[in-house]
């Protein structure tokens, strides 16, 4: 019977212990200060909009910069929302780390076009978003010039950009996209003197595939100084005038 006492008694010691020491170091960890930001640009190998110390910068300006500040009253929904305001963001996950830190990931933005027109010089991004031109870094995209409005920059000319960013051909093909007054399009080639006359951008993929076709079949005996001006306006046909 005493043993038994005992036991319960000893037990009964060690579960209040316990309790204690988890109790004890719960209200240590929330006490804990963030000694560290640790800002990860996903990208930056590849687009240099925004830089660790722009975002360090930004929070600080903002009194959200988390270092010194117990970690459990740093709100990192907050910072990821205001970091989003940055244009040239596209995604932003901040998180705490075991280490007691406060840990950045972000992704920048993706331009597919820039444009240089009446209503302004900006990049259009690979949702279709407008995005501010960066005086650090310069993406090498086309360019859209002329008679470019907000809502065809977003719309048809997104698409068209769309399409050549992921079409390696017409990608490393196309360098300018001149807009006329009439909405009709021209293109500028990288390669060759000629100017291509879209027309419109309805069926545009129809028209740059029939061009395609031209470029691997005529270009190679005529050469690519032969035209100044191929001209895709009319469904099914490529007319090319000489020099």
């Amino acid at each position: 019977m005493v043993i038994r006492i005992v036991f319960i008694f000893v037990a009964l010691l060690l579960f209040c212990y316990l309790v204690f020491v988890s109790f004890f170091f719960r209200e240590t960890r929330q006490d804990d200060l963030c000694h560290d930001l640790i800002v990860v640009v996903k990208d930056s190998l590849d687009k240099h909009f925004v830089t660790e110390a722009d975002l360090t910068s930004y929070l600080k300006r903002v009194d959200l910069d988390p270092v010194g500040k117990p970690i459990h009253s740093i709100n990192t929904e907050l910072i990821e929302t205001e970091l989003l305001k940055n244009e040239m963001i596209a995604n932003v996950e901040a998180y705490k780390t075991p280490s007691g830190a406060i840990k950045l990931e972000v992704v920048q933005k993706m331009p597919v076009l820039r444009v240089l027109g009446q209503t302004g010089n900006f990049y259009i991004d690979n949702d279709g978003g407008m995005m501010p031109v960066s005086r650090r870094y310069v993406a090498h995209v086309p360019i859209a010039t002329g008679y470019v409005e907000k809502e065809l920059a977003v719309t048809d000319l997104y698409k068209f950009a769309l399409f050549l960013h992921d079409n390696e051909f017409w990608n490393n093909q196309i360098e300018q996209i001149y807009i006329h007054p009439n909405g009709e399009v021209d293109l500028i080639p990288r390669v060759g003197s000629h100017r291509i006359m879209l027309g419109t951008f309805e069926d545009f993929r129809d028209k740059l595939d029939n061009l395609q076709l031209f470029y691997e079949q005529a270009i190679p005996k005529v050469g690519w100084e032969k035209y100044s001006i191929i001209n895709l306006k009319y469904k099914g046909q490529i007319v090319c005038t000489k020099k």
